[in-house]
């Protein structure tokens, strides 16, 4: 695909979304429910798990989240191939946006990678302490606190902002250590020479005025879209639909470009064809496929 350019030749950001299923993906291993079988029959498109990738300048480039299939995705996105040299590669490192397995699983894929960067909250490093004590033994990474004050600047010309949106930790963090509300961060992407902002929030407990404020800076938002409703599953995660769901929050926005992913297993949203996806649609909302890449 062409590299966009504005006016004057400035290259223009790049969102590319490696993958958009929920943990466990799309069919999900152990599932038979009747979305899973579509999928395995053929009759409605597999999903990644979760997985952005971003650039500022086309050439080096930042994972948000890394998922299990990281290598699968990596290697269907020819801008993320290596070269010139036998071990180089474009990727630059990786924004994680909690510590869930199904977000940090993929950096043990990248493992051996010289010199990436990882950010990521204060408690979600201390979790990952003994993954990342395996993984600095094949190439030594640093790692750095994403909640920083006043942000951090990106290879390829991006600024990005973290903001805490929700306290609830992985299921194996011990009862000690789970009282926090960091566990969660969503991302404000933003490219110096154009100005155009997104927001990376795949993993939400509820809706804030936090988060109004954030989207009111931003000309995109690619957001949680894991459960439609707020029985589907029994969590506690913002469903899509329902007074207090982020369709309703997303209503407020209409002049930012809103993106649903993070598609959990169960959600109609899967199907091009239901009634969930020609209301969501209908709202301006847009469920896009694993590849899809637009620009900011």
């Amino acid at each position: 695909m062409p590299i966009p350019m504005l006016q004057g030749g400035a290259i223009v950001v790049r969102v590319v979304l490696l993958g958009t299923a929920a943990g466990g993906g799309f069919p999900q291993w152990n599932c038979a429910c009747a979305l899973c079988a579509a999928a395995r029959d053929g009759k409605l498109p597999p999903r990644t798990q979760d997985c952005v990738a971003v650039t500022g300048n086309a050439r080096d480039w930042w994972l948000l989240n890394a998922s299990p299939d990281v290598r699968t995705q990596l290697a269907a996105t020819s801008a993320l191939w290596p070269g010139p040299g036998p071990r180089d590669t474009p990727v630059r490192g990786v924004l994680l946006t909690d510590a869930e397995p199904h977000h940090v699983a993929g950096l043990t894929a990248l493992r051996g990678a010289t010199g990436l960067k990882v950010y990521a909250p204060r408690p979600v490093l201390a979790a990952l302490t003994p993954a990342r004590t395996v993984l600095d033994r094949y190439a030594p990474w640093e790692w750095a606190d994403s909640l920083a004050e006043d942000g951090f600047v990106l290879a390829g010309g991006l600024v990005v902002t973290a903001h805490a949106v929700g306290e609830r930790p992985p299921e194996y963090v011990p009862p000690a250590r789970r009282p926090d509300d960091r566990w969660a961060v969503a991302y404000r992407v933003e490219d110096l020479a154009t100005g155009g902002a997104f927001v990376y929030a795949p993993r939400l407990a509820a809706w804030t005025a936090a988060l109004d404020d954030l989207l009111e800076t931003a000309d995109c938002a690619v957001l949680d879209g894991t459960f439609f409703e707020a029985d589907e599953a029994g969590t506690a995660q913002l469903p899509v639909t329902g007074p207090d769901g982020s369709l309703t929050a997303l209503a407020r926005h209409p002049g930012v470009r809103r993106i649903y992913t993070h598609l959990g297993n169960t959600n109609p949203l899967l199907d091009p064809g239901s009634t969930a996806r020609a209301q969501v649609n209908g709202a301006g909302v847009e469920v896009l496929m694993d590849g899809a890449e637009f620009v900011v």
